[in-house]
C-alpha cells in the first residue's frame, strides 16, 4: 500500500470513529431524564473520586480534575451512550508502584503513552477481540482487583501513616502493626460507620446515595468532635490550566512497558463496562472502536490537566443506567456537576476525614465482588473454578495485566485440552456385506478401517500417532478423513509420520475422504503426494477398500476369485 492509500485509508477510520449527528439528536430527546441521571452519578462519583485520587498517591485534586475532563471527553467521543468514565479503583492499583518508582510526572508521562497508544488501537480496529475475554478471567481479575483495593485502604482507615512499599499485602500489615502499637480508634471507627452505612443503605434504599451522606455526616461529626482523623486538606478552586510540565519526555523508554499496562487494562475495563451497560438495557449497543478512541482522547488530555489515567466505571455506568440515562449528555453533566462542586464548595471538600474515603472505597471493594455470580461459575465446571481462583491470586501477588495474562493463558490451554479430548480416532467395521462370506472374512483379518472424528491439531495429534502406532499386525489400513474438522501443521506431520511408521512395518495405508479445505496442509508436509503418487488416495471408503482387496490379491493374501461387486460409484 502506497503512502497517499494508508493515508487516506488511516483519514477514513479517524472520520468514522468520531461523534455523529446522531450522538447530538440523541441528546435533545429526552434531556430531563439525563440531566436528573448525570446529577444522581455526579453525587456517586463525587467521594470515588476524591477516594480513588488520594488511593493512586496523587492527592484528591488529581481525582477530581480526572472525573471531570475525562468523563467529558470519554462521554463525546467515546463509543458508548451510557458509559460513565474517570478514576477507578483497577487503574489506582496499577498507579501506586509507578507514583512510588517514578513520581507525578511518570504518572502523567504513562497516561499520555497510554492514550496513544488506545487511538492506535482504535484504528486498528482491535475493540472486537474483548469479546474473547472468558467469563471466569473477567471474574477472578474483579475479584482480585477488590481484594487489593480493600488492601490498600488500610492505612487509611487504620488512621496510620501510609507504610512504603509496592506490596499491598506486606502495606497493609505493616499499617496493622503501627495501628496495635498506637492505635487510632477515631479513623478506624469513621471508615467503618461510613462503609456499614453504604453497604446497608445499598440494601434498604438501592437508589438513595449513601456514599455522599456518609461522607458528610463522617466529616461533620468529626469537625463537632475534633476527632483525630486526616483531612484531604485544601483543593484548588479550579481546575489547573493545561500544561505540558507535568510530563516527563526523558522517561519515555523507561515508561512504554507501564504505559502498556495501563493501556490495556483500560481497553478491558472499558470494553466489559461498555457491554455491561449494554446487557441493562434494550435498544443501546456500543461501538468497541469508538470507545477505544474516546478513551485515548481522554488519556492524552487528563495529564495536562494534573489528572491520571482514566477508564470506564462499571459502578458509576450502572448506576447511570439505573438513573434512567438515554443518552451522552447524562455523562456530560455528570462531569459538569464535579466542575462546579470544585468552584462552589471547594473549601468543605477539605475537612473531609481521609478515613471517611477509605470507608467509602471498603464498600466498593465489597460490593464488586458477586457472590451469586462467582458461585455458578465455580459450579459450572472445575476448569472454570481454577481459573478464576488464579486470576484472582495472580491479580493479588502479581499485577493486574500479568493475572490477565496468566488467565488467558490458563484457559486457551484447558479449552485446547478439551477439543482435544474431543476428538477421536475409532476403528469402524468394514462395509463388505456384499462379498462372498469366504473372502469377507478374509478382507476382514487383513484390512482395518479407521475413521478420525474432530480436529486434527497439536493437542491430540500425539495420541493419535500412538494408537495408530499400536496397531496389530494387519496388512492394509484405510485411514477415513471426511470427519476431520481442522487441521493444523502439527496434525499433518504427526499423520504423516504414522503413516511412515506403518509402512516401515510391511503396512499399506490408504487415505479416503480428505475434505478440500484440508488437502493444503497434508500437502504442505508432503502427506498425500507420495501416496497420490500409489494409487492410494480415494475420494471414497468403497474406492478404498476396492484397491486394498486388489492390493491383498496382487500380493498373494487372497487367493479366492470371487469377484469384488463394490459399486465403486458409492461413497462413504
Amino acid at each position: 500500500m502506497s503512502a497517499a492509500a494508508l493515508a487516506r485509508s488511516t483519514w477514513h477510520r479517524m472520520v468514522v470513529l468520531l461523534p455523529a449527528k446522531a450522538d447530538f439528536a440523541a441528546m435533545r430527546r429526552q434531556p430531563r431524564r439525563d440531566l436528573i441521571a448525570g446529577l444522581t452519578v455526579a453525587v456517586v462519583a463525587l467521594p470515588l473520586a476524591l477516594g480513588f485520587g488520594v488511593s493512586s498517591g496523587l492527592g484528591a485534586a488529581a481525582g477530581l480534575a480526572t472525573a471531570i475532563v475525562a468523563g467529558i471527553l470519554a462521554a463525546l467521543f467515546g463509543g458508548s451512550n451510557l458509559q460513565v468514565s474517570g478514576p477507578t479503583g483497577a487503574m489506582t492499583v496499577v498507579l501506586v508502584p509507578i507514583v512510588a518508582r517514578y513520581g507525578p510526572g511518570g504518572v502523567f508521562t504513562v497516561g499520555v503513552l497510554a492514550g496513544l497508544i488506545l487511538l492506535a488501537l482504535a484504528l486498528l480496529r482491535a475493540g472486537r477481540y474483548v469479546r474473547y475475554v472468558p467469563a471466569p478471567v473477567a471474574e477472578g481479575f474483579t475479584v482480585g482487583i477488590a481484594a487489593v483495593i480493600f488492601l490498600q485502604q488500610v492505612p487509611a482507615a487504620l488512621g496510620v501513616p501510609n507504610p512504603d512499599g509496592e506490596k499491598v499485602t506486606a502495606v497493609a500489615w505493616r499499617a496493622v502493626v503501627e495501628f496495635a502499637g498506637h492505635p487510632n480508634w477515631s479513623a478506624l471507627m469513621v471508615a467503618l460507620g461510613v462503609a456499614a452505612a453504604m453497604l446497608a443503605g445499598a440494601r434498604w434504599r438501592p437508589t438513595v446515595p449513601f456514599s455522599l451522606i456518609a461522607v458528610a455526616g463522617a466529616t461533620v461529626i468529626g469537625q463537632l468532635l475534633s476527632l483525630n482523623v486526616a483531612r484531604i486538606g485544601v483543593l484548588p478552586a479550579t481546575l489547573p490550566v493545561p500544561s505540558l510540565g507535568f510530563l516527563d519526555p526523558a522517561a519515555v523508554p523507561t515508561l512504554f512497558t507501564s504505559a502498556l499496562a495501563v493501556a490495556a487494562l483500560a481497553a478491558l475495563e472499558s470494553l466489559l463496562s461498555a457491554t455491561v451497560a449494554d446487557g441493562m438495557t434494550v435498544n443501546q449497543r456500543h461501538d468497541p472502536d469508538r470507545e477505544l478512541f474516546g478513551q485515548g482522547v481522554a488519556n492524552v488530555v487528563t495529564p495536562l490537566f494534573g489528572g491520571v489515567p482514566a477508564t470506564a466505571a462499571i459502578a458509576r455506568t450502572a448506576v447511570n443506567v439505573r438513573s434512567g440515562a438515554q443518552s451522552r449528555l447524562a455523562s456530560l453533566t455528570h462531569a459538569i456537576a464535579l466542575a462546579v462542586i470544585i468552584l462552589v464548595a471547594a473549601p468543605l471538600v477539605a475537612y473531609i476525614p481521609l478515613a471517611a474515603l477509605a470507608g467509602v472505597l471498603l464498600a466498593t471493594a465489597v460490593r464488586m465482588v458477586e457472590v451469586g455470580s462467582l458461585a455458578a461459575l465455580a459450579r459450572a465446571t472445575r476448569s472454570d473454578a481454577l481459573i478464576m481462583a488464579l486470576t484472582a491470586i495472580a491479580t493479588l501477588a502479581l499485577d493486574l495485566i500479568a493475572a490477565v495474562g496468566i488467565g488467558l493463558v490458563l484457559a486457551a490451554a484447558l479449552a485446547i485440552r478439551k477439543i482435544a479430548n474431543a476428538s477421536r480416532l475409532e476403528e469402524v467395521p468394514l462395509d463388505i456385506t456384499d462379498h462372498h462370506v469366504e473372502e469377507a472374512a478374509l478382507l476382514r483379518e487383513h484390512i482395518v478401517a479407521y475413521r478420525f472424528d474432530g480436529p486434527l491439531i497439536f493437542a491430540a495429534a500425539h495420541r493419535f500417532l500412538r494408537e495408530l502406532s499400536q496397531v496389530a499386525d494387519v496388512r492394509v489400513i484405510i485411514l477415513r478423513m471426511s470427519r476431520v474438522s481442522t487441521i493444523d501443521g502439527t496434525g499433518a506431520r504427526v499423520l504423516r509420520d504414522a503413516i511412515e511408521r506403518l509402512e516401515h512395518r510391511g503396512i499399506t495405508v490408504y487415505v479416503s475422504g480428505v475434505p478440500t479445505g484440508h488437502e493444503k496442509a497434508l500437502d504442505a508436509v508432503g502427506v498425500l503426494d507420495r501416496l497420490r503418487a500409489a494409487d492410494r488416495v480415494f475420494p471414497g471408503t468403497p474406492e478404498a477398500i476396492a484397491a486394498a482387496r486388489a492390493h491383498l490379491h496382487r500380493t498373494g493374501v487372497l487367493t479366492t476369485d470371487e469377484p469384488n461387486v463394490i459399486d465403486s460409484a458409492s461413497t462413504s
